[in-house]
């Protein structure tokens, strides 16, 4: 991939699954995302556009990997990020316990 390249594209989360995120290439054109993917966007909410390139990487997404499923499949699908802990597994110290 040249490493000035950048692509447009509009990302959306779904109340359904917290943490699972939609990359599409335009707004609001679902077109190119399988329909069992969007079984998972019932009602895709918009976050925000993004310019995404080389210079600029993702939180928690390999930019290239992203612009390469946008390029070829015309969608990206980013899972939630693994299982932490729960909060009430935590040993509290006894201070904190009132």
């Amino acid at each position: 991939m040249n490493e000035q390249q950048e692509i447009a594209c509009a990302v959306y989360k779904t109340a359904k699954r917290d943490g699972l995120y939609l990359y599409v290439k335009e707004q609001d054109d679902f077109s190119d995302v399988p329909d069992e993917v969007m079984k998972q966007f019932p009602k895709p909410e918009h976050v925000f556009d993004l310019e995404l390139s080389a210079d600029r990487p993702l939180a928690r997404e390999n930019v290239f990997k992203v612009i390469e499923n946008l390029q070829t499949q015309g969608f990206h699908l980013q899972m939630p990020p693994k299982a932490e802990s729960p909060i009430d597994t935590i040993t509290l110290p006894d201070s904190l316990h009132g």
